[in-house]
């Protein structure tokens, strides 16, 4: 019987650096959590590297965390890349069947898929996924899974996610230097949707809305593919910046004052309540209008709302997702959110849990902690590696999951 393997994750947010470390047993479809690790993050800005030394000693002390409650040593992860450099596109690739008696096989998959690259994306960017959605055999449509089945022409649809290699080297360099190695690079777009969705959940339409510091990454699914991402450079830190400009307050205190006393409802909120400063700061000593700063809050949130509607605008999906909207990152937890979210987007929505992991680490149930679980139950669900064959970094269909079909298992319900 195969040993544990010892598997970890590392989410570099704007705010907060988290690692999780796991053990992965053969046989058992989720990691068994035994350490996390949480640090500032401090060196960089919006998914971006601007102090390479702060960065790295960020990055350190996180891990030193997670190896710490672990009780075992961190020597590789999977590392999320997020920020306002990822962008995403679609790509459509078409081959003729190579054999003779025009059956399907791993190796017509691969070729259909290679040439689903060949779309133009500028030279500094690079190629993180390519995600198939939905495959053409001839004439037959919505094909999720081809191989075997006779045809002579094989299309296939695809989502192709890129970000910007300037800002992949800077991050790639720290990590490194921080004395781990990297065994994948996972955008961190796609990630929450693997600890919080449910198989159904992603059959039926979803779209996952991932509110964190810096932005808020979308992610929608229908039939059980990735059909559409995006990231949106608007975040929770501009909340609080909004709130420290309208009640003429500091960073520090406008986070407090929006963690203590935010909400995005204001109908809720008494006209003549107020916020006396001088308990959540040393500096700031006046009192402010509650509902001027709720007021302010439920502005950012439906702006971002509005945005992540229009996005779904852009794929005829707007209002059309049965399972609605789940929303993830510590930008979700604020109180009405779900409410605003419901309204604005019309759809159902709920906060996201983590939930496809065991373990007894505590404060996991967050999330807040959607991203770090969800890049580990990637890696370990699909342990890609680099393919020499269509030079597509991360996509091995073969070294570590035996086929394509064995792939194609894993990857759609």
């Amino acid at each position: 019987m195969a040993r544990p393997v010892i598997v970890a994750s590392l989410d570099i947010g704007s705010s907060k650096i988290r690692t999780v470390v796991g053990i992965q047993e053969e046989g058992i479809p989720v990691p068994n959590i035994i350490g996390v690790g949480i640090a500032p993050s401090t060196g960089l800005r919006k998914g971006a590297v601007i102090d390479v030394e702060e960065t790295i000693n960020s990055i350190s002390s996180s891990l030193e965390d997670a190896e710490r409650m672990a009780g075992e040593p961190i020597n590789h992860v999977f590392l999320g890349i997020g920020g306002n450099n990822i962008e995403s596109i679609n790509s459509k690739g078409v081959i003729a069947v190579a054999k003779g008696e025009n059956e399907i096989s791993e190796e017509d998959v691969d070729r259909v898929l290679e040439a689903a690259q060949a779309v133009t994306i500028p030279s500094n960017r690079r190629m993180l996924r390519i995600i198939p959605k939905t495959f053409t055999v001839d004439e037959q449509k919505g094909i999720k899974y081809p191989v075997g089945m006779t045809g002579i022409r094989l299309e296939v649809e695809t989502h192709i996610v890129t970000g910007f290699e300037p800002v992949i080297k800077n991050l790639e360099k720290c990590v490194l230097q921080s004395g781990v190695d990297i065994d994948d690079m996972i955008p961190t777009c796609l990630a929450p949707a693997e600890a919080v969705l449910s198989k159904r959940q992603k059959e039926l339409g979803v779209v996952v809305v991932d509110i964190g510091c810096g932005g808020t990454s979308v992610c929608v699914f229908e039939d059980g593919a990735t059909i559409h991402t995006a990231v949106i450079p608007i975040g929770a830190e501009n909340v609080t910046n909004d709130v420290a400009i309208g009640i003429r307050t500091s960073i520090d205190t406008a986070e407090k004052v929006k963690i203590e006393y935010g909400s995005t409802i204001p109908e809720d909120v008494n006209d003549r309540e107020t916020i006396d400063l001088s308990l959540l700061s040393k500096i700031d000593t006046h009192q402010v209008s509650k509902k001027h700063v709720v007021a302010i809050i439920q502005a950012r949130y439906h702006e971002i709302f509005v945005l992540v509607k229009d996005e779904l605008a852009k794929i005829h999906r707007d209002g059309m997702l049965p399972a609605g909207i789940v929303l993830t990152g510590a930008g979700a937890k604020l109180p009405g959110v779900i409410d605003l979210a419901r309204e604005t987007l019309n759809l159902p929505a709920q906060i996201g849990f983590p939930q496809n992991y065991d373990g007894v680490v505590d404060k996991m149930e967050d999330p807040a902690y959607a991203t770090a679980i969800g890049l580990l139950i990637w890696g370990t669900r699909f342990e890609y590696r680099h393919h020499g064959g269509i030079g597509l970094k991360g996509f091995n269909m073969k070294k570590s999951m035996g086929s394509v079909k064995n792939w194609f298992k894993k990857l759609i319900p």
